[in-house]
């Protein structure tokens, strides 16, 4: 036994038997070795962190998020001062594990879209190819000579309104991000002067095509001005919410760069689409072929634009969160790989959601006129209420910063709002949207006004088709352009609702919240949420 212990445990038998057997003396200095051992400069901060992980949910706003807290040297905030509300949180474990998931959303939406692109793709080229070599092989056949005289003076104004579509894209942009508080005004009264301006100019042109889209840009115009009267009293806490939402961008260099280069991508496939509607022009079904063509264009600019807004709304998602310096490099990849699928998705439910709330908001003020209108208005809002449960644009956020899909996200984060009293109806009476959708028809309308007169004054019997186009053209471009703002104010709302105690708030959403529990709300009601503001007129 006593071998044993002494072999078990050297160091305390060691000096105690030397000092009984008298053979040595009791006092002997001991040895003190030190190792040196060299490591890289990020070695002891990576062992402290394995020794004490953060929590990154634990964020509180008496002291900054822990990943910047770490990185700047300061000191870690107390555990006791966490003061949010449990139901305001979303259990670290799920939230943690799904920043970074691997996971493709909406795979079924995302096979469907590849297909789609590659027959897209085929089709173009197809298109392409026979213009070309009915130009080259047959240049004295009828078809030939159509399709070289639509290169000729039909192909120019659709590309200059391309590139004019180009230039306004990026200046909306500039603009709403240089002087957010006055743009919001701007371009509900511009778009209104604008649209009206150019409908007069259509119906000049006294041809019947032209008059038809005169008229339909004229009766757009009043409507326009009519919800630009509506919105009077939201335009004000619209454009403090912009002013707030769009000041992290400056934080991150090149967040902007992923909006530029699907303007630019757009750019290069509508100049190819253009010359493919002129050789489908000359094939069999001429109709449906170019609105085939057409309604893919739509699809492939929407998902541009959602590329754009789910690399923006993870950046600024992840800092409001997490206090996070995200790669947009990285942001960007995941986008254009796992979460393609749920911006494809996104891509036909959004739009869809849009028009059914600008038809029910239209209606809404016309039900108390006419019972047929009434019946209209209320059956409207029912289908809308029961789409915007499976999806609405603010999922975008979530999709974005913890990788779910679209239908997911959209319950999320209305499942978010709804946690915090007033915040569902201040959401909807958000014309975030309205504004961005208004920029892209004030570019388009003015797009109209270069291509349009541009035909009429060269070849008159094509002026109806390339305004048309312009327009169309013109609207897609600025939409890719503009989603930038648009992701940030989505950040800025569902974000808050994640953490409304958080310092990177301002006090302007709380105290609207006030003004509407409170009852002196300026807010106008909406048709989902009628009855939440009893103060205004």
């Amino acid at each position: 036994m006593g071998a044993a212990d002494n072999a078990a445990a050297p160091p305390r038998g060691d000096v105690p038997e030397r000092g009984r057997g008298g053979g040595e003396p009791e006092a002997k200095e001991r040895e003190v070795k030190v190792v040196v051992v060299d490591e890289p400069p990020g070695a002891p901060v990576a062992r402290l962190q394995a020794q004490r992980p953060l929590a990154p949910l634990q964020v509180t706003t008496q002291a900054p998020p822990p990943p910047m807290s770490v990185a700047s040297g300061g000191v870690e905030p107390p555990p006791q001062v966490a003061t949010f509300q449990p139901v305001m949180q979303t259990p670290p474990q799920v939230a943690f594990a799904s920043l970074n998931s691997r996971v493709y959303t909406n795979g079924i939406t995302l096979c469907v879209f590849l297909v789609h692109l590659a027959a897209a793709t085929f089709a173009v080229g197809f298109f392409v190819f026979r213009a070309v070599k009915d130009i080259v092989q047959h240049p004295r056949s009828r078809n030939a000579q159509r399709e070289r005289s639509l290169l000729r003076e039909w192909l120019p104004p659709v590309e200059g309104a391309v590139a004019l579509s180009i230039v306004l894209a990026f200046a909306w942009q500039k603009a709403v991000r240089a002087w957010p508080r006055a743009m919001v005004g701007v371009i509900l009264w511009s778009s209104f002067g604008i649209t009206l301006a150019v409908g007069a100019m259509l119906m000049c042109f006294s041809m019947p095509a032209t008059v038809g889209l005169g008229v339909a840009m004229v009766m757009f115009s009043i409507g326009t001005g009519l919800y630009a009267c509506w919105v009077t009293r939201r335009v004000g806490f619209t454009a403090r919410v912009f002013e707030r939402a769009v000041q992290p961008v400056d934080k991150f260099r090149g967040l902007n760069g992923p909006a530029y280069l699907m303007v630019a991508a757009g750019f290069v496939w509508i100049s190819v689409w253009c010359v493919a509607v002129i050789g489908a022009a000359n094939y069999r079904f001429p109709g449906l072929t170019i609105l085939g063509l057409v309604l893919s264009l739509m699809w492939t600019a929407e998902v541009m634009r959602n590329v754009a807004n789910l690399t923006a709304s993870r950046v600024i998602a992840l800092y409001y969160l997490r206090g996070m310096q995200s790669s947009v490099q990285f942001s960007f990849q995941r986008a254009l790989s796992y979460n393609l699928g749920s911006a494809c998705l996104g891509s036909l439910f959004v739009p869809t959601i849009e028009a059914l709330r600008i038809v029910a908001r239209g209606l809404n003020l016309l039900e108390g006129e006419d019972e047929f209108m009434f019946s209209c208005a209320h059956c409207c809002l029912h289908v809308m209420n029961a789409i915007f449960e499976f999806g609405n644009s603010w999922a975008f956020v979530h999709i974005a910063a913890y990788g779910r899909g679209f239908v997911q996200a959209s319950r999320s984060t209305w499942e978010q709002f709804e946690r915090l009293q007033g915040m569902p109806a201040l959401v909807d009476s958000d014309i975030t949207s309205s504004v961005c959708f208004l920029t892209g028809v004030t570019s388009g309308a003015l797009c109209v006004a270069l291509a349009g007169s541009w035909t009429f004054a060269t070849h008159k019997h094509y002026t109806a088709t390339v305004s048309l186009l312009a327009f169309f053209v013109g609207y897609l471009m600025t939409r890719i352009g503009m989603a930038l703002p648009q992701a940030c104010v989505g950040c800025y709302y569902v974000c808050f609702a994640e953490n409304p105690t958080s310092r990177l708030f301002d006090p302007t959403i709380p105290e609207r919240l006030h003004k509407m529990q409170e009852g002196a709300d300026p807010l106008v009601p909406t048709p989902r949420f009628p009855q939440q503001h009893p103060g205004a007129a």
